[in-house]
């Protein structure tokens, strides 16, 4: 089974000359042991896996496995657009110490359902550790249907699913269609946690929880419990942040947070520019009523 409630989609911090900061890396993962976050969930979007060489994906989680195994489980995002590289980034991250492996549908080549069939079913035999499916047609292009996910939820392998699809039916029936099975339904998206949890989701792979890593904690962990009213309340109070969270394009906000509140994240990589001015004002002014930072 795996591990319910809220999995931080970690940003990769870089230094000034963009190149990747470890001890930044080391600060932020520290900040997430010391919330008590449930678990760690770097190189997807959020972390800009796409931006970084082989060598960067594999320290990344290597400094994090060093620091946080044992505290809070692990789930780095293969990010892969073929087999045979899903195959060797799973192997390494197993080899590291990873708990379990996110793996986006195959993005660019656009595959057919029996496609992802194949391609992931092939992957978690192959895989010593759970494989967890990441779904988000916004980014990839290709929507893994409720019906693909009840398939592949009978595989002993395949133990949970990130899904990014914000559609309230497509997150009901794939509850339905993998009910009864040892499969957790967990959201891509912080504005769908609280309701995702009310009718039998698992929790939330954040990106709000960069920032407050400790109200993702107890709004997953009170609705988990069935104290709706305060997960409801921490819902709606934060929810203008959740959305806020996701200005422009992810992780252009999270980082700026962060760098709001003194913590390293630094800027991005090319293409990826940072937040706007003008979103930087609300995301501030958001944050300034928050607590999070100061005027």
């Amino acid at each position: 089974m795996m591990l319910k409630g809220a999995y931080t989609l970690l940003i990769t911090p870089f230094r000034k000359d963009l190149s990747m900061d470890e001890e930044g890396l080391r600060i932020l993962v520290q900040k997430q042991l010391d919330a008590g976050i449930h678990g760690i969930a770097p190189l997807g979007v959020t972390g800009e896996n796409t931006m970084m060489t082989d060598a960067e994906v594999y320290r990344e989680v290597e400094i994090i496995v060093e620091m946080a195994k044992g505290k809070a489980k692990i789930a780095p995002d293969a990010c892969s657009t073929s087999l045979w590289e899903a195959k060797e980034r799973v192997q390494r991250f197993s080899d590291i110490g990873a708990d379990y492996i996110s793996v986006f549908t195959p993005y660019f080549v656009l595959p057919k359902q029996e496609g992802l069939i194949d391609f992931y079913e092939k992957l978690a035999d192959f895989s010593p550790v759970p494989i967890v499916l990441h779904n988000a047609p916004e980014r990839t292009g290709v929507d893994l249907l409720p019906e693909t996910s009840g398939v592949l939820a009978k595989h002993p392998n395949i133990i949970g699913i990130k899904d990014g699809n914000k559609k309230l039916d497509h997150l009901a029936k794939l509850l339905y269609l993998t009910k009864g099975e040892d499969f957790c339904v967990f959201t891509g998206k912080d504005t769908t946690a609280y309701p995702l949890i009310s009718f039998g989701g698992a929790g939330t792979f954040t990106v709000a929880g960069n920032a407050i890593p400790e109200v993702m904690k107890e709004l997953t962990e009170s609705a988990l419990a069935g104290d709706m009213k305060r997960a409801a309340q921490l819902h709606y109070d934060y929810y203008e942040l959740f959305e806020a969270f996701r200005f422009e394009s992810n992780p252009m906000a999270a980082k700026m947070a962060l760098n709001l509140m003194g913590l390293p994240a630094g800027g991005h990589r090319s293409p990826l520019t940072p937040l706007s001015e003008g979103k930087t004002k609300i995301l501030k002014n958001m944050m300034i009523q928050k607590g999070l930072i100061k005027e």
